[in-house]
């Protein structure tokens, strides 16, 4: 048997080579090439993009060699199942004709997935079908109403998202390489030996293309090469769950898809996050953000075949279940993709991580906020500047600003006094009421901090002067909303100011001999 299993790959390996070089050179000379006409495309020059066509061929004349050789010889215990192959290839084929007609005159998306649709649906009515998620439901089986989403949902993903990693010469088939080899290892402990020669034929199919698609490449798997190989892969990890046991028929599966499953779940919650349309493409899928940190095309593909081939291992521990295994398995998992992610630097997850830790000093934003608040309840009803002085410098005091200067439109030479505040000279003929928090390190010439500048305008539109507040760049993020500051509580001041402006107010003679200080200490 594991001669006629290498025979297998051997015939799909060289009728790959064959068949990839007639197609691209057919394609080439009937002008069927993909020209680098969008700003994502990473080739300079027209390719021809229906290498698919050659691996479709490939296994399907190597499965067809197959077949007739476990006739020929019965000996081999083949195993020949006409309904489970016409269930499979049926549905497979129909994807294959859809990714072509996408290669040569391009489909939507919803088109696309209404026919994806429809072949899940095929497998599931030949049998081929998500039942039970024995990890989160137990033993539970599912009705038909229940299994038939699921069975879709899990098509349309796994066959979408080799194709969206399809962005790099030999990533994708690279990838799908590594992902075929575990469903053959899966088949053949399960003693499937139909899947285990599908899987062959479908992993030759793919080494011999790799030889026309790896950097440089001269043709491209296309469409019809990327769902093809996705569809056949989630159709024969269905067959094999029917046979493995339940940990091995929900997680190998999955974790082995790693790479392409995790492309496709960032690319939608990057897009999702950012408010985009899910279905537009970008030049921030993860090869991509390789390519940004000045890797060559070369370096970025073997990287990702690492990271394939560590999926692929880590799926291989699951073949032998245990409760530390599958811990142990999740743990590397959830670390590396978190790392990974982290040194990507996606700015839609730095966000999220920005609103998460907001969340959580979200007590502190409580404290500051009502700070603020309470100053602009109390500005309201405040009647002298002695009042307004203590309800500035403490709401200030207990929030995450350094100082702040305070501008009045007074007549030249008057202005009150006021306990806390030191008056210096300001940027025209107006003195300046200053504020520092005890303790800061803030000074004006200090080019690490920035302000906010607030003019002082009353409820009926009277100016009153101008605020500036500083705070020093630190490394958390200020924990204020930061409207209260810019549309409540200016209002709120300047009122109280034009109250306080019907009081006597005090004159204080200008410093001689200093030209910045107008007064050591008002009051």
């Amino acid at each position: 048997m594991t001669l006629f299993y290498l025979g297998i790959f051997a015939a799909s390996v060289l009728l790959s080579f064959i068949l990839t070089r007639y197609v691209r050179n057919l394609a080439a000379a009937r002008g069927w090439v993909a020209a680098p006409a969008l700003e994502r495309h990473l080739h300079s020059t027209p390719l021809p993009r229906l290498g698919g066509v050659a691996i479709f061929l490939a296994f399907l004349l190597t499965v067809a060699i197959a077949l007739l050789a476990g006739w020929r010889y019965p000996g081999l215990r083949f195993g020949f199942s006409p309904g489970t192959l016409v269930t499979i290839l049926v549905p497979a084929s129909l994807i294959f004709l859809l990714g072509v007609y996408d290669d040569l005159r391009t489909v939507g998306p919803y088109f696309k997935f209404a026919v994806q649709a429809v072949a899940a649906t095929m497998l599931f009515a030949g049998g081929l079908r998500i039942s039970n998620l024995p990890v989160l439901f137990g033993a539970h089986h599912f009705s038909w109403f229940v299994g038939l989403p699921l069975t879709i949902l899990w098509v349309l993903a796994v066959t979408n998202a080799f194709n969206l990693i399809d962005g790099l010469d030999g990533l994708a088939a690279g990838s799908a390489l590594f992902s075929t080899l575990v469903v053959f290892v899966v088949a053949l402990l399960s003693q499937s030996a139909l899947v285990s020669v599908m899987t062959l034929a479908l992993a030759g199919a793919t080494l011999g293309f790799l030889r026309y698609n790896f950097n440089p490449a001269t043709i491209f798997l296309g469409d019809c090469g990327s769902q093809f190989i996705g569809f056949l892969l989630s159709a024969l990890a269905l067959h094999g769950a029917q046979k493995a046991p339940t940990i091995i028929a929900v997680a190998i599966p999955v974790v082995s898809f790693g790479l392409p499953i995790l492309e496709t779940t960032l690319s939608v919650l990057r897009r999702w996050i950012g408010g985009r349309p899910v279905f537009t493409a970008d030049r921030e899928h993860i090869h991509h953000k390789l390519l940004q940190r000045g890797l060559s095309h070369r370096q970025v593909v073997i990287v990702l075949y690492a990271v394939s081939a560590l999926f692929a291992l880590l799926s291989l521990f699951l073949l032998w279940p245990t409760g530390s295994t599958l811990g142990l398995v999740l743990a590397v998992l959830g670390t590396g993709i978190w790392m990974g992610v982290q040194h990507l630097g996606y700015l839609e997850f730095g966000e999220l991580r920005r609103v998460a830790q907001r969340t959580m000093e979200q007590r502190q934003i409580f404290v500051n906020n009502l700070a603020i608040r309470r100053a602009v309840e109390e500005l309201k009803v405040t009647q002298d500047y002695d009042q307004l002085c203590r309800i500035l410098t403490a709401a200030f005091g207990s929030n995450d600003f350094d100082a702040f200067d305070l501008e009045l439109n007074l007549l030249p030479g008057q202005f009150p006094t006021l306990h806390g505040l030191q008056i210096v000279s300001g940027r025209g003929e107006q003195p300046v009421l200053r504020w520092k928090k005890p303790g800061s390190r803030f000074a004006h010439e200090l080019v690490s901090a920035w302000s906010l500048n607030l003019d002082l305008v009353t409820a009926n539109n009277r100016r009153r002067g101008s605020m500036v507040i500083y705070r020093l760049y630190s490394g958390r993020d200020l924990q204020l909303d930061i409207n209260l500051l810019t549309a409540v509580f200016p209002v709120a001041l300047a009122d109280a100011l034009d109250r306080g402006m019907s009081h006597v107010v005090e004159v204080v003679p200008k410093a001689e001999g200093d030209t910045d200080l107008l007064a050591a200490q008002a009051g």
